[in-house]
């Protein structure tokens, strides 16, 4: 936990800024929701600790929905909650990386992935948020695009912010964009406006290895994991063996520090 009590306000404009700059990349007006499941998309969100999430409208910033659980973290009310008041929480000496964070997402959607692919990736990163009491935690934030406008531009989002404070005190300022089905994934970029243009990252587990470990993070044991994938229990030890050596990690809360700082699933 980092114990720090807030200066000042966030400058939130500069977040606002990056998202204005880049106009073009965003729908001009309400988007429709077809077939959307949230369920189905927390699926491909990786969390190990207490979380909420919300939906909102990049058009307008006005939410969808936002989960019940926002005020177990934060000082904030239910029934008349904003987006503003969830920027606000932000750590003011957090913002600018925030910003520079989805400023350089959106450099890599439009000239490497694609605006047409947005739907197929989850942006990652981490930073300090306030919570009830007025202290700061370290927070992973995780977005999905749920729907585009006629032209491919990004309308509504999907966002969950974990606290991840019992995992990792250290922020690697990096920014992760994790490709979903079969798609390359963007790992640890670094935000600083000169740095080169990133290349896919060779991932760091299988398949199989990504379901051992979000079934890990839940709580399942070996023998259990074995019943949800069909493996042997003796299998699902040696994935569990594997996949330490290769995070370089010595037990498993470092190996779901890792995952969520550095953007690993």
């Amino acid at each position: 936990m980092v114990d720090e009590t807030q200066a000042s306000k966030p400058k939130t404009e500069l977040l606002k800024g990056v998202w204005a700059s880049r106009a073009e990349m965003l729908a001009q007006g309400r988007t429709e929701l077809s077939g959307f499941q949230v369920d189905e998309l927390m699926g491909q969100i990786f969390s190990n600790g207490p979380c909420y999430h919300y939906v909102f409208d990049l058009f307008d910033l006005s939410f969808l929905y936002v989960s019940p659980q926002v005020e177990r973290h934060h000082d904030l009310s239910l029934e008349n909650i904003t987006f503003q008041d969830i920027l606000d929480q932000i750590h003011p000496d957090d913002m600018a990386f925030v910003a520079r964070a989805e400023a350089t997402a959106f450099r890599l959607v439009r000239e490497q992935i694609g605006l047409e692919k947005i739907t197929r990736y989850k942006m990652s990163y981490c930073f300090r948020f306030r919570v009830r009491g007025g202290s700061y935690r370290l927070f992973n934030h995780q977005a999905i695009v749920l729907s585009t406008d006629d032209e491919g531009r990004i309308g509504k989002s999907l966002n969950v912010h974990t606290d991840i404070s019992h995992l990792s005190a250290e922020n690697n300022y990096r920014l992760s964009l994790i490709g979903m089905d079969g798609e390359p994934s963007y790992l640890n970029i670094d935000v600083d406006e000169q740095s080169d243009s990133p290349q896919p990252s060779t991932p760091v587990f299988s398949p199989r290895e990504v379901s051992v470990i979000r079934l890990i993070s839940r709580g399942f044991t070996s023998a259990e994991i074995g019943r949800e994938l069909a493996l042997s229990e003796f299998t699902v030890k040696n994935h569990r063996k594997r996949i330490l050596k290769k995070a370089g990690c010595q037990n498993m809360g470092q190996l779901f520090g890792s995952c969520i700082v550095e953007g690993l699933i």
